[in-house]
């Protein structure tokens, strides 16, 4: 064998070493956990032999506690780009079977490389988490490698989209990077995420309470709101990502990826027609109403079970992506409330940051009041909407089925606010507040004095009706630009986008707004 030959040799060898990350055994703990391996995750997210590993051979440099005796090829995480739908990524993926996934300056060093190359290449960065954290024995090396990291993510925001899973523990410090992302993922029964463990909170707070009771993904996707998908295993983990992926551009400079349509655009739904209730205070299902206008009636949402009360989530509209924010009134009436808010305001600056039209479906009589409410700081929060769609700059197409009361008509896409085309069904009704609780504030002394109050009240109540229950006074002033048959939602909405599709628009030059956040 020749010199040449040998040396090719140990190349293949310690190929085959790094690949096999902390060990057979270490491999072997990781499946019995009901756990993918770092690179099994990647070959399952990623399309078939594409994967261009970094930083391979990568060592650490600590000595302390032992821990020269404790090298493996790559140091616990693996980095390299790749295709979705023959599209570029970039990828890391924490290796557990490696010093629990710890983070080192090493480590730290090959993920911020990867997010260098993303944002120089304009590509999604995606992170998979699986980690115990910063390797304490390398001290203030591990937090700034964390610092590094987190910066990273920061100049990234906005530039191109940034995708987080979390593939198993994922606490301290850590919790930063994937919440300074665009999406959290998180796989169900087996990933967390949270600033301080089980055994902190009970020394400092005496509270008694589980790693999933604490951060579990239902616990994120339901309670705080900072898990955007969850999964029921590793396949569905990755496919949710990949779907993800079909409906985003792969930076602020580029559109998304327009699809193949064979659903007609004019194509008339005759259930949005008897879909109103008579009754305005019945409700009915607002996912009717997205499945019967967008394509092939496919929606994939975000946030499903946090803060119910609004949906959004990504469709495609002839065939172009498009974000849609639609009140619920299955859910406390669609009314919104602090989570409300904030979850549709996160939604309408992300598709703002990367060009993607927004679609808004109005049915909201107000904000929820109360102690509870106004003490979680609800103002701020609806004022977060208010700026998240008066900053946007996309297409803006908003479209008023029924109630449209007060300032929750303001911050859910109105004219005022640059709205670019505004419908609005002939049910719907646009006013300050509803019939009895103007009546009463306008008419309530003089009915007091009238020989039959509630009579005199009535009489009143349809005048206003006649008056506000209604969309022409809107159209009337222009904060309406047309009344339309419900049935032929579908065929306004993908006309107005496609006449919207050049649009340019400049707002003030400035460092950047502070959104009260």
């Amino acid at each position: 064998m020749t010199q040449q030959q040998n040396k090719i040799k140990k190349l293949v060898e310690l190929r085959q070493q790094a690949r096999l990350g902390g060990g057979e055994k270490a491999i072997e703990k990781q499946h019995a956990k009901g756990k993918l391996t770092a690179r099994e995750r990647i070959d399952l997210l990623l399309d078939k032999g594409s994967f261009e590993e970094m930083d391979m051979f990568k060592l650490h440099r600590c000595h302390y506690f032992g821990m020269e005796k404790k090298q493996y090829l790559g140091d616990g995480v693996v980095c390299g780009s790749g295709t979705i739908n023959g599209r570029l990524v970039y990828i890391f993926a924490q290796d557990f079977t490696v010093n629990g996934g710890s983070l080192s300056e090493t480590m730290a060093q090959k993920i911020c490389k990867v997010m260098d190359q993303s944002l120089k290449m304009g590509a999604p960065c995606i992170g998979l988490n699986d980690s115990g954290g910063a390797r304490i024995q390398e001290g203030i090396n591990a937090l700034a490698g964390f610092g590094e990291i987190f910066q990273r993510n920061i100049e990234a925001s906005g530039v191109v989209p940034q995708i987080s899973g979390i593939c198993g523990p994922c606490a301290g410090g850590a919790v930063y990077s994937p919440a300074l992302t665009d999406f959290v993922v998180m796989l169900e029964g087996v990933s967390y995420m949270f600033l301080t463990g089980p055994k902190v909170v009970k020394t400092v707070t005496g509270e008694d309470v589980s790693q999933e009771e604490l951060g579990g993904a239902s616990v994120h996707s339901t309670k705080s709101g900072v898990c955007h998908f969850t999964a029921k295993n590793e396949e569905e983990f990755a496919a949710i990502i990949r779907q993800l992926l079909n409906y985003i551009p792969q930076n602020n400079r580029e559109r998304a990826p327009r699809v193949p349509c064979n659903d007609p655009i004019d194509r008339k739904e005759d259930l949005l027609n008897e879909i109103i209730p008579d009754n305005p205070n019945q409700a009915y299902d607002m996912y009717q109403v997205i499945g019967a206008v967008v394509d092939n009636g496919e929606f994939m949402e975000v946030h499903r079970n946090f803060a119910k009360n609004i949906i959004i989530g990504f469709a495609h509209f002839n065939g172009q992506s498009v974000g849609i924010v639609a009140n619920q009134p299955s859910v406390y009436a669609g009314v919104l409330d602090c989570n409300a808010s904030r979850k549709a305001a996160r939604f309408v600056r992300f598709c703002d940051c990367f060009n993607i039209p927004i679609v808004s479906l109005v049915d909201v009589p107000g904000f929820l009041p109360g102690t509870g409410q106004e003490y979680n700081a609800v103002i701020d929060h609806g004022a977060k909407l208010l700026y998240a769609y008066g900053e946007a700059t996309v297409p803006k197409v908003t479209v008023t089925l029924r109630k449209s009361y007060g300032g929750s008509h303001i911050v859910m896409g109105c004219k005022q606010l640059k709205a670019d085309l505004n419908y609005a069904w002939p049910s719907s009704e646009i006013a300050v507040m509803g019939a009895a609780g103007a009546v009463a504030i306008i008419d309530g002394k003089a009915a007091k004095t009238a020989e039959d109050p509630k009579a005199f009240l009535a009489e009143k109540e349809k005048e206003y009706n006649e008056l506000f229950s209604n969309p022409y006074k809107a159209a009337e002033f222009g904060y309406i630009d047309d009344v339309i048959e419900p049935r032929n939602t579908r065929f306004r909405i993908c006309r107005a986008l496609a006449q919207l599709e050049n649009k340019r628009e400049t707002r003030p030059a400035k460092k950047h707004g502070n959104i009260p956040l």
